[in-house]
């Protein structure tokens, strides 16, 4: 898989704003075109890896309710 964003650049009154369509909330900013780039690429990073966490403990959660039930079935048939 690869990791290819669209940043998309202005300049404002000598600072340099970036933001990432793909990713609602990532946006960098720098004095710098690279500043700015990497800036975004940091709050990609962290937001992924965010919604990256939150995926896996909802999946967990899920997961163990339905092991929970399946269990609860099958020492009810006894």
């Amino acid at each position: 898989m690869r990791n290819e964003f669209t940043a998309i650049i202005e300049q404002d009154e000598g600072w340099f704003i970036a933001y990432c369509p793909e990713v609602p909330g990532a946006n960098g900013q720098g004095r710098t075109k690279d500043e700015a780039i990497s800036s975004l690429g940091s709050a990609i990073e962290m937001i992924l890896d965010q919604r990256r966490e939150e995926a896996v403990r909802r999946q967990t959660s899920a997961a163990v309710t339905v092991v929970q039930k399946i269990v609860s079935n099958l020492f009810a048939r006894r």
